[in-house]
């Protein structure tokens, strides 16, 4: 991902979720990235999300995947 403003396409509290989420943009030429689970206690998922972030261009086609998707 460019240095620049990222979004929160997708929010969750299982990490392989997130990744699987960011794998699917990847694929789709979505540059996508994990934020938040560098935690040492695993537990801290069900407080503070797992973000799914992407370039700020890239928003609203990310968001148009990931809802077809489902």
């Amino acid at each position: 991902m460019k240095d620049g403003e990222f979004k929160t396409v997708a929010s969750f509290t299982d990490a392989t979720l997130a990744h699987i989420t960011a794998g699917m943009l990847n694929e789709n030429g979505i540059p996508a990235a994990v934020f938040g689970e560098t935690s040492s206690y695993p537990s801290i998922s069900l407080i503070q999300a797992i973000e799914v972030k992407v370039n700020a261009a890239d928003y609203d086609a990310a968001l148009e995947l990931i809802n077809n998707q489902q």
